[in-house]
C-alpha cells in the first residue's frame, strides 16, 4: 500500500513549547529524518501548519520550521485542530495514490490525534511514529500512544521507517 508521511504543526512557536516526553527539537529532528527517508523512496511528504482564523496577523513562529519543506512536498494550512477539515489534504494525498498515512508532529493529543481520527474516517490505513511526536504532558502522550492509537492503526518508532 503506498504510504505518505503527514507531519503536523512543526512550527517554531509550537516546537518551542515545553513538551514531554520528547522536546520539540527532538521531535523535529526525528520528523526531518522521516521526511528524508520518505522522499528518498519517492513517497509523499505532507507538512501541515496551523493558522488562527479571523486574525489580521499570525503570531510569530507560525510558519513551518526552517528548511523543513522541500520542493514537491504537500504543504497544507489548517484552521482547525485536525488537518483534513476545510483543507485539500485528502484530495492531494489521493492524487499521489496514498492509502497508508504515517503520522508525526505536534501535539500528540491534539493535532496528531485529530488528524488520525479523520484519516481513519477517510479510509486510510494509519500508522504512528510514536517518538516523532510529543505532548503537553508525558502521561497524556503515553496514554494516547499506548491506548488510543492502537485502536486506529499501527504504532512504531521512527527507526522502523529509516
Amino acid at each position: 500500500m503506498p504510504s505518505a508521511l503527514v507531519l503536523i504543526d512543526l512550527m517554531p512557536r509550537i516546537v518551542a513549547l515545553p513538551l514531554a516526553p520528547y522536546s520539540g527539537d527532538e521531535v523535529l529532528g526525528r520528523c526531518r529524518s522521516l521526511a528524508a527517508a520518505f522522499r528518498a523512496k519517492g513517497l509523499p511528504v505532507a507538512l501541515v501548519r496551523a493558522e488562527r482564523p479571523g486574525v489580521a496577523e499570525q503570531p510569530p513562529g507560525s510558519g513551518l520550521a526552517d528548511g523543513l519543506a522541500e520542493p514537491g512536498d504537500i504543504v497544507v494550512v489548517k484552521r482547525t485542530v485536525g488537518a483534513f477539515h476545510g483543507t485539500d489534504l485528502h484530495q492531494r494525498l489521493q492524487e499521489r495514490g496514498a492509502t497508508t498515512l504515517v503520522l508525526g508532529g505536534l501535539v500528540t493529543t491534539m493535532g496528531v490525534e485529530s488528524t488520525a481520527r479523520a484519516a481513519d474516517d477517510h479510509g486510510y490505513e494509519v500508522e504512528f511514529a510514536s517518538d516523532a511526536m510529543s505532548g503537553f504532558a508525558a502521561d497524556e502522550h503515553e496514554f494516547t500512544v499506548r491506548r488510543i492509537f492502537p485502536r486506529f492503526g499501527t504504532v512504531r518508532e521512527t527507526a522502523a521507517y529509516l
